[in-house]
């Protein structure tokens, strides 16, 4: 568990996203790729709770289980303001070591502000998953 705030990704832009800067606070962390319905499905809705949520301290990032290039595209499509780590395959083994064993996707880890996972949902996250969330955490 320790692991995950030793990482860094890149963004699609390029830029350093070390996993260490998001400690401290309640951290959802969403394992998801382009071809992926579900995952593409959920985005707008994390976003959502990304924006709402935001200035009462909760963080949300995004793994990307995928292509650099095929995130890159779909972001051009589908924008979010939470941000995105290209986690490709270490991505896989990141979400196992977190609870994933059958490595499927969309997967999400709710991370309290110590750092403890809450949380771990296999599937489409819905808006009484993000409700029930935050008030467990």
């Amino acid at each position: 568990m320790d692991r995950l705030w030793t990482l860094n990704f890149d963004t699609p832009q390029g830029a350093a996203l070390p996993m260490a800067g998001f400690r401290g606070r309640p951290l959802l962390v969403n394992f998801w790729a382009t071809w992926c319905p579900p995952c593409v499905e959920e985005m707008p809705l994390l976003d959502a709770f990304f924006r709402e949520h935001a200035a009462k301290g909760w963080q949300v990032v995004g793994l990307a289980v995928d292509q650099p290039s095929s995130v890159r595209t779909f972001l051009q499509r589908l924008p979010v303001t939470f941000p995105i780590g290209m986690a490709g395959l270490e991505g896989t083994e990141l979400a196992r070591s977190l609870g994933n064993a059958s490595g499927g996707l969309p997967y999400t880890v709710v991370l309290g502000a110590d750092g403890a996972v809450r949380q771990r949902s296999m599937g489409r996250v819905t808006e009484a998953d993000l409700k029930a969330w935050i008030a467990a955490a």
